[in-house]
């Protein structure tokens, strides 16, 4: 009789979490299994071993940015647009596997390290899909970043908000950009 996939689920999100709330050395087969509310043979039924786990954090990761980029191909206000407007953190299931991810890279783990980089190799092809001049993609994909930064370094606060750029200024930057990115190169 096969375990349902809820279980399998239910461990990697209690893997994920640990790894973004207590690190990638928190993050042990007995605290995720306990975390999931599973027996250890019942985490380890889905993965035999801990790296079969950052292996299945990774490839929930991989599927969630696959997911961003159709969304982002696909966005009414255009990819830029949606990419620099998608780049505040707002604790979504992509930004919560990014950082596991994140974490894991930080610690050391060679396929963490290669996932993050094919990601944003990924997202800045989908940016230079819709930028003329290659300059101008990284350019772009950078101030994501710091978007990102911004915003998850000072977090969400009841009181605060999510740090991000008011509205007139996100409209004022988007639009900035999409002038750039309809320019052809410079040479």
């Amino acid at each position: 009789m096969s375990r349902p996939p809820a279980a399998r689920d239910a461990v990697l999100d209690a893997f994920e979490r640990l790894l973004v709330e207590d690190g990638e050395r928190a993050a042990t087969l007995d605290a995720a299994a306990r975390a999931a509310g599973v027996s250890k043979g019942g985490l380890l039924y889905h993965f035999p071993n801990r790296e079969a786990l950052v292996d299945g954090v990774l490839a929930r990761f991989s599927a969630l940015v696959d997911a961003d980029l159709q969304v982002m191909a696909e966005a009414p206000e255009g990819a830029v647009a949606y990419f620099v407007r998608s780049s505040v953190s707002h604790d979504t299931a992509l930004e919560r596997a990014g950082v596991a991810a994140a974490r894991l890279a930080q610690a050391g783990h060679p396929s963490a390290v290669r996932m993050i980089r094919s990601v944003r190799e990924r997202w800045m092809g989908a940016v230079r899909a819709h930028v003329a001049d290659p300059t101008v993609a990284l350019a772009i994909t950078l101030i994501g970043d710091g978007l990102y930064y911004d915003s998850a370094l000072h977090g969400d606060d009841a009181e605060t908000g999510v740090d991000a750029p008011p509205a007139s200024e996100m409209d004022a930057l988007v639009a900035m950009l999409e002038r750039l990115a309809a320019e052809p190169p410079t040479s």
